[in-house]
């Protein structure tokens, strides 16, 4: 394991149930992301595209989580950890299987605009469990622990991208599954991972407990009656970070409605040839679309795997915390100019890549152990809103970006690719301000986390 990262004694085991964990909520994520794209590519509203209405329901997510997290913020006040974990988990589960029942063209199916309740749905999904998952791990390690055990075990999220997004493809084009069925698949995935985080949290880091595990089995989660929301405007740390989060949502999300709109216009294209009835244009529609994304999100996931396990801990250990939050940002610079030139699918594709796997695997550690100094209160409320609503604001911004840029200005191509290189440079800055943030709050949390390292 000393490959991938500074394991120590006694810390292999956990540390592997963490990766398989991890693994396991992004299998299931990335085997229920395809259907997401699809069932919405077949969900018309008249009056609006299909990158508005995609850009659309991205915003409406951020409205949702300002009522939900409140709720999560009470939740966590008042059980443990674990059962935080379970709860929320299997409440995912339950409405996985409800969505499953309800797809178009069952016998249950509700109404056209499911497609839009799932977009919502799988968006809120992805980023709590994830937000969950970390703000456990940080819990689990402490900063010091944390910073040399991060980088292997995020690569567990990057195997589980790539497996889910492989195996999907692979079931539809070469098994003959139906793309909704992958919905039911998640299922297997997301109740394994449950069991490894309750694992998990009966080892504590060595396998044998000390009272730092013990005492959490017990005690809420984040025991204070501070609200999420007031708990991150009392800190300039967590403003800064809820802000280069949203900008770099913005950013990618930005990029992602770039990508749709040159695929569904490269898509239609090409089916506009073949002189299908209405029916069977919408089933090419959606499974060319669903085969794409299951293909841009291997290959996406492949090199966010490679830059995991041999380049983010090198990246740590040679440039320091600083290098790893800009390492993304400067790369979404280089892609968007490059993109700039060469407006195309296969750039378009090619750019997206770089960014996205930088993304998963760069930043996503980076801006993770941002959090190893801060309390069990900030783990538990102030992350998880942060990394669901700021995430979502984020979409919502791209959200707007389309709204303004489609049907008030009239914007061009090259003027969202301009606008997202503005962005960039705002989030250069806040991450150069972030570090010298987190180096000053490191310093002061490792003595007390001291005493909980085995000597």
């Amino acid at each position: 394991m000393r490959l991938f990262a500074d394991v120590k004694a006694q810390e292999g085991v956990t540390c592997l149930i963490l990766i398989a964990n991890i693994f396991l909520i992004l299998t299931a994520y990335y085997l229920i992301k395809p259907v997401r794209e699809s069932w919405l590519v077949v969900t018309d509203i008249q009056g609006f595209t299909k990158v508005e209405v995609k850009a659309y329901s991205a915003f409406a997510q951020s409205l949702l989580l300002v009522a939900i997290l409140p709720l999560y913020s009470r939740l966590a006040a008042t059980v443990s950890r674990r059962t935080l974990i379970l709860s929320v988990g299997g409440c995912f589960a339950l409405l996985l299987l409800g969505f499953w029942f309800v797809q178009p063209g069952s016998a249950l199916s509700l109404f056209p605009y499911m497609g839009i309740i799932f977009y919502l749905f799988v968006g809120i999904f992805s980023v709590t469990l994830v937000a969950q998952f970390w703000a456990f791990s940080s819990d689990l390690y402490g900063p010091e622990r944390g910073k040399r055990l991060f980088p292997i075990v995020a690569i567990g999220a990057a195997l589980g991208a790539v497996f889910g997004s492989w195996i999907g493809e692979h079931l539809i084009r070469d098994v003959g599954v139906e793309a909704f069925d992958l919905i039911l698949m998640s299922l297997v995935p997301l109740g394994l991972a449950l069991a490894m985080a309750a694992w998990s949290d009966r080892r504590g880091t060595y396998g044998s407990p000390s009272a730092w595990t013990t005492d959490r089995w017990q005690e809420a989660a984040a025991p204070s009656s501070q609200g999420p929301f007031n708990l991150i405007m009392g800190h300039r740390y967590l403003v800064a970070t809820a802000l280069m989060i949203l900008i770099f949502t913005w950013v990618v999300a930005s990029g992602d409605n770039i990508l749709f709109a040159v695929v569904q216009e490269t898509v239609t294209e090409s089916l506009a040839a073949q002189n299908l009835s209405d029916a069977d244009y919408a089933i090419a529609l959606k499974e060319a679309t669903t085969l794409f994304y299951s293909s841009l999100y291997f290959w996406v996931n492949l090199c966010a795997l490679i830059l995991q396990a041999f380049f983010v801990s090198r990246i740590l250990k040679y440039g320091g915390m600083r290098m790893l939050l800009l390492t993304t940002p400067i790369i979404s610079l280089f892609a968007y100019a490059a993109m700039m030139f060469a407006p195309v699918l296969a750039i378009v594709k090619a750019v997206k890549v770089a960014e996205n796997s930088s993304n998963l695997s760069v930043n996503n550690t980076a801006r993770h152990m941002l959090w190893l100094p801060t309390s069990k209160e900030m783990l538990y409320k102030a992350k998880p809103t942060i990394d669901t609503l700021f995430v979502r604001l984020g979409d919502g911004m791209a959200a707007l970006t389309v709204l303004i840029g489609t049907r008030v200005v009239e914007l061009t191509m090259a003027n969202f690719i301009f606008i997202n290189l503005v962005l960039i440079v705002v989030w250069i800055i806040l991450c150069i301000y972030l570090y010298q943030e987190n180096h000053r709050w490191s310093e002061a949390q490792l003595e007390e986390f001291a005493d909980v390292i085995p000597k």
